[in-house]
């Protein structure tokens, strides 16, 4: 069938949302909302307080639009929260795998493929290279920098060196993403190196594995502002031995929090990530824990409280 929704501009869109049952008590502030933040993204918040059985789906009796909008406040607040910390996790992630990769075969160790799975279908050396390459701005078949780069550490390097063509892996390392370091950790060809970087984790490489493909997922949905309450992650979370006793949904968020604060107590175990988290979630009543996989009394687990 084709498409032949029409456009509604702002008032219409407001009065669609009436029409359903929903109480407006600012219309002016409403149709601010809706122009600034988009009825379209609203409505993902919106959805859990109508009556999918029903037709054109009415809000539930009592759904105002600050309802709404009191959900979209808090997600953007449980997103600012975790980007703070995934921060820490990736710039501590990065640094573990150079230090000890740089220590066991040298600063350039990344540009020798023996160190990478050849058997991977997903990672392939040469694809990094060229990933590193297109950063830098370097030609195909070249190895001087067609312009500048924004980081004046590397254009120093380019400036003084030429050889090796690319910087060492401490400098490369400020300019590669969390995801592209979970591919590299992930594709490291010998195990007694995934296991001593993991280890400096507290977890089996295998987990340390997931654990950092699932972060890169949610960090992306934080950075591209999507919406983290009451989501069913794609990327699901393999649960570490020591967390079986209270963990046993592994797609929700709480799966990804119960991580976040597990690497966070090694990485930054004065940071109170955990107590800020708790904090929001008090602060915002209306918001119901159970959508996101919270079990009811999560604080109180001792998991939560040895800090």
């Amino acid at each position: 069938m084709n498409f032949a929704k029409p456009a509604l501009n702002v008032p219409q869109q407001l009065q669609k949302l009436q029409s359903r049952g929903l109480l407006v008590e600012n219309t002016a502030e409403a149709e601010h909302y809706l122009r600034f933040i988009g009825y379209y993204r609203l409505s993902a918040y919106a959805l859990p307080l109508q009556h999918h059985h029903q037709p054109d789906k009415p809000f539930k009796q009592g759904t105002t639009f600050d309802s709404i909008l009191n959900l979209y406040r808090f997600d953007r607040e449980l997103r600012l929260l975790v980007m703070d910390a995934v921060e820490r996790i990736e710039v501590a992630a990065r640094s573990v795998i150079v230090n000890e990769m740089c220590v066991r075969h040298g600063p350039h160790w990344f540009m020798d493929a023996t160190h990478f799975n050849p058997a991977s279908r997903r990672f392939r050396h040469h694809d990094l290279l060229n990933r590193i390459d297109k950063e830098f701005s370097i030609p195909s078949g070249g190895s001087n920098p067609a312009r500048p780069h924004h980081e004046v550490f590397i254009n120093h390097y380019f400036s003084k060196y030429t050889a090796p063509y690319l910087p060492p892996a401490w400098m490369v390392a400020e300019t590669l993403t969390l995801g592209t370091w979970s591919q590299i950790f992930e594709n490291l060809r010998m195990t007694a190196e995934r296991k001593q970087i993991a280890a400096h984790f507290g977890v089996d490489e295998q987990i340390l594995r997931n654990w950092l493909h699932a972060l890169t997922y949610v960090r992306n949905l934080c950075a591209h502002h999507a919406r983290l309450w009451n989501r069913q992650m794609v990327i699901k979370i393999t649960i570490a031995k020591r967390h079986q006793s209270f963990l046993t949904t592994n797609d929700r968020f709480y799966a990804f929090a119960v991580v976040i604060h597990d690497l966070m107590q090694r990485i930054a175990p004065h940071s109170g990530w955990h107590q800020r988290l708790e904090k929001l979630l008090l602060s915002h009543p209306f918001v119901d824990p159970a959508a996101m996989g919270f079990p009811a009394g999560w604080a109180n687990e001792r998991f939560w409280r040895m800090s």
